[in-house]
């Protein structure tokens, strides 16, 4: 089950700032409630529900499912933006 934390293109390195924050042990969630423009997963603390093979972009989908739960991803460069992801379980 993953989270995210999305930007634009332009913000890769706001999103490798966040990512040593949670590793600094601030909450993921709280930080997406602030920083994500993925508004409906922002909302949720970045939470994007059960997800299954098949339901992401290739690149988001390779970095979410290669992530043991706990683990957060370097970013993620999607047709989006750059995505921080979280997996929780």
């Amino acid at each position: 089950k993953p989270s995210e934390i999305m930007t634009n293109d332009q913000a890769k390195a706001l999103v490798t700032s966040i990512k040593a924050r949670v590793k600094a042990g601030e909450d993921f969630g709280d930080l997406a409630r602030e920083y994500s423009e993925d508004i409906g997963s922002a909302q949720e603390g970045g939470d994007l529900g059960w997800t299954t093979p098949g339901q992401m972009v290739p690149e988001f989908e390779t970095a979410a499912f290669g992530l043991e739960v706990g683990g957060v991803s370097e970013p993620v460069k999607t047709q989006f933006g750059y995505h921080l992801i979280y997996r929780y379980e």
